[in-house]
């Protein structure tokens, strides 16, 4: 059987790299015959990226991790210019991969470079290579439909999309079946100081590539991926998900938590977790207590700080050394019974212990994948990046969660003290009864297509599955690519 190999460039941000190298993982598990290259983009003068240890790897002979750098400093120049630099990592990839993949004594012929949508401008590196370059997309196909939309509307209809930033009107966008609301648009796509042009090169960028591999699965997003094909500007589209890193952390935090959980009720707790850059000001943490304990409701609760005060560190989280700081007085004390604050949470053992009832989530694409996963209904209380557009669809488009606020911002170009508005406790508590009413026939409906929905997520990654077939027709077309 002919060695092959294929070359993986994600974008920095730890996030991109996990469901990238799950992403390898699983084609190495399908393919005897591929071995994988990853080129680990670090900026000098910004925070490194951490690689994955042995034990995270199917096969850590067939998988490697070179890292890529520049002599000049990334950090003086701005993050609105993201793409830009990029373009500049352009020759010393294309110098790595000829002495590393192409002049390396026992290498397959390299076949295609797989991209991070951040780096899908490395199309032009695979091309000088004469290999097709394919983006593995970390969110969903519905968000990619959004994004090429709204490039067509800007392009071809000379809509200004910063003019759409906190406008009342509804959109007719293709991959939904409901109107979108442009006040659901994600924030870096409206905004006028340099992401909303990010957002229009990255969009185009998107359609320039062979092939984009997105973690979905055609059972959650059928109408995207129906619709998406129409569109003869748009490559081909391989819903390859959910991939998902679900093994468990084993540490002494963890088993705290998991101790803790162990002695609730079954589908009692109330999970809140805002992801790895999810922080609010101080007012709104109080008022999220205030709505917890009003509730009555037991809850586990992942609460995080910004690292610093500055742009560059306001969206690295960090835990609090006391939490009680920033709480309303004695709340702690008051909630000690059937209420947990803790910092850093494993996610996954949390989502797939049987005590938990509900989820209360930013809505970031991979926590979106994981709480269908695990068949846990949401509250979504989007934060930054697509996560509104996410809300969106769970909650309008396939009725797998509750709204708590759909249309909360925060923009990442701001320091969190300076964003949106602070939600009242009256909200956050109406959400969390509705989110965990047992007897409420809404409730009961969305719980049932949620346990059916995530029975598909299941099955769509077994073989013979939705994904397991698509994954193959993917790399067929990598191979055998004209």
């Amino acid at each position: 059987m002919e060695k092959i190999e294929l070359v993986f460039i994600p974008s920095f941000g730890v996030g991109h790299l996990i469901s990238m190298v799950e992403m390898g993982n699983l084609l190495l598990s399908r393919y005897p015959n591929l071995s994988t290259t990853f080129l680990i983009i670090n900026m000098k003068g910004r925070p490194t990226v951490d690689l994955p240890s042995p034990d995270d790897l199917y096969d850590s002979t067939r998988i490697r991790f070179l890292q890529v750098t520049r002599d000049e400093d990334d950090s003086v120049m701005d993050h609105r210019a993201m793409l830009d630099i990029l373009d500049l990592y352009k020759p010393i990839i294309k110098e790595i991969v000829q002495q590393e993949v192409i002049a390396r004594p026992g290498s397959g012929r390299l076949v295609g470079f797989i991209l991070d949508m951040f780096c899908a401008g490395m199309v032009d590196v695979a091309r000088e290579f004469k290999v097709p370059g394919y983006v593995f997309f970390s969110s969903g196909a519905t968000f990619i439909g959004l994004m090429w939309h709204l490039q067509t509307l800007h392009d071809e209809y000379g809509q200004n999309l910063v003019d759409l930033d906190g406008s009342d009107i509804e959109l007719d966008v293709p991959v939904f079946k409901n109107r979108y609301p442009a006040k659901v648009i994600p924030s870096v796509i409206t905004d006028k100081e340099g992401g909303s042009k990010i957002f229009l090169q990255l969009a185009k960028m998107l359609r320039e590539v062979d092939g984009v591999a997105v973690n979905t699965f055609a059972e959650i997003e059928s109408h995207a991926i129906k619709v998406l094909p129409e569109d003869d500007k748009n490559p081909p589209i391989y819903p390859v998900g959910p991939i998902l890193k679900i093994k468990k952390v084993n540490n002494e935090k963890s088993a705290d938590i998991i101790s803790w959980l162990d002695g609730q009720p079954s589908s009692s707790v109330i999970f809140l977790c805002f992801g790895s850059m999810g922080s609010f000001p101080d007012e709104q943490v109080k008022e999220i207590a205030y709505a917890l304990e009003k509730s009555g409701k037991r809850f586990l609760w992942s609460l995080r700080r910004p690292l610093g005060t500055d742009k560059k560190m306001s969206w690295i989280t960090t835990d609090y050394e006391d939490p009680g700081q920033v709480l309303p007085e004695g709340f702690l004390e008051r909630t000690a019974e059937i209420g947990k604050v803790i910092g850093w949470a494993p996610q996954v053992e949390v989502l797939s212990h049987e005590a938990v009832g509900g989820f209360v989530s930013h809505c970031g694409w991979n926590s979106t994948l994981e709480t269908v996963w695990f068949g846990v209904p949401t509250a979504t209380w989007p934060i930054q990046a697509e996560q509104n557009m996410n809300a969106f669809f769970m909650v309008k488009e396939v009725g797998l969660s509750v709204d708590l606020k759909m249309d909360y911002r925060q923009s990442r170009w701001k320091i969190a003290d300076e964003d949106s508005g602070t939600v009242p406790a009256t909200v956050i508590e109406r959400a969390l009864r509705q989110l965990m009413d047992e007897n409420g026939e809404e409730s009961l409906e969305m719980r049932k297509r949620m346990k059916e929905m995530s029975d598909k997520s299941r099955k769509a990654v077994a073989e013979g599955g939705s994904s397991y077939v698509s994954i193959g027709r993917f790399m067929d077309d990598i191979i055998n690519h004209k």
